[in-house]
């Protein structure tokens, strides 16, 4: 296997298959742990019997709930800035700027944004019930899924004289406007919460980060619906990890196959190499029984030993075996042609 060269070509795709069937396994795992404690998590009514509950449960907490309820601010609610009596509980601004550069590789103009300024304002919220029981939800930025309605979205178009579009042209860089958008979690939504339920000093329930680190959400969606789209996004990495690794058995595969067939070439050259030896030997014998001085049909590269191969498929006789070996490059001395095998010649 030490003289077997492996290709660049074949390292890269080997290596790169691997790390990424490894990162999306990973990924893949860590989806299918949350779809499992999701698929055994309690889902429990938002009413006042939940106390009682944690008063009952070790530790007045219950590690991972599902709980559903409608948003209500506990003091003054955000006011959006653009819509007049809308109000939330978090509010989240952002000016990006739209431009076009321009792609000397494709030849032509590709769309590219950046955030210019982002701005998130959140006020303390509880989940409630039916029966006016609720839940105060902590750290609502690190929850999952906790996806905003767009109440605001204007595109302010950019507007240049002849010598800003001269110059977008010399830069490469053409603005299109700036796109000013505000979303909220409004007052009464009905959100979906996923984590760590516990009972405060002050017997108040409270809804946080799970502490042994699963994951914690909070969605406007219903749990159904977000247990499903968890065990959609573990598949999706599944089916990633398992096209990776099937990838990398393939050039596995794709290797051992060239390493085949590299040892069968090794075989047929030795055995090339041996019954050459046999012929010289017979050929050295015969020579000196004739004391024969001078060398009739001489190798057309060294002019010393007799030509005593034939290269196919041209089927030339021009050379020696020696000299067979030496050519750089596997083509006929004769005509150029690419030599396929290579026969020994027996003169009787």
């Amino acid at each position: 296997m030490e003289s077997f060269p492996f290709r660049t070509v074949e390292v890269l795709c080997l290596g790169t298959s691997i790390t990424l069937s490894g990162l999306f396994y990973y990924i893949y795992r860590k989806k299918q742990k949350t779809v499992d404690k999701l698929n055994k998590a309690p889902q429990l009514s938002l009413d006042r019997n939940l106390a009682n509950i944690l008063n009952a449960t070790p530790g007045k907490c219950l590690q991972y709930v599902i709980v559903e309820g409608n948003v209500q601010p506990i003091k003054e609610p955000l006011r959006s800035q653009f819509q007049e009596g809308c109000v939330g509980v978090v509010q989240k601004l952002v000016l990006r700027e739209h431009k076009l550069v321009w792609n000397s590789l494709a030849r032509t103009w590709t769309d590219s944004e950046r955030i210019l300024h982002q701005r998130i304002n959140t006020v303390p919220f509880n989940l409630v019930g039916s029966d006016e029981a609720a839940v105060r939800v902590l750290c609502p930025l690190e929850a999952s899924g906790l996806n905003m309605e767009v109440v605001h979205e204007k595109f302010h178009q950019a507007s240049y004289s002849f010598t800003d579009i001269i110059g977008q042209y010399l830069s490469g860089e053409k603005p299109k406007g700036q796109l000013e958008t505000e979303e909220m979690v409004k007052v009464g939504t009905m959100l979906t919460g996923v984590g760590e339920l516990f009972l405060d000093t002050d017997h108040t329930l409270k809804l946080r980060p799970p502490t042994d680190g699963s994951e914690f959400f909070l969605t406007p969606v219903d749990f159904e619906t977000m247990r499903m789209q968890q065990e959609g996004q573990a598949l999706l990495w599944r089916v990633l990890a398992s096209v990776c690794a099937v990838a990398g058995v393939a050039v596995l595969l794709w290797v051992a196959r060239r390493y085949y067939q590299h040892l069968q070439a090794e075989q047929v050259r030795e055995q090339q190499r041996r019954d050459f030896e046999r012929l010289s030997t017979i050929e050295d014998r015969d020579d000196d029984d004739e004391e024969v001085e001078t060398v009739d049909n001489a190798c057309v590269i060294c002019l010393s030993s007799p030509r005593n191969c034939v290269v196919l498929d041209c089927g030339h006789v021009c050379c020696c075996f020696r000299c067979f070996q030496a050519l750089p490059q596997p083509v006929c001395p004769m005509c150029r042609q690419p030599i396929k095998r290579v026969v020994p010649l027996y003169q009787a």
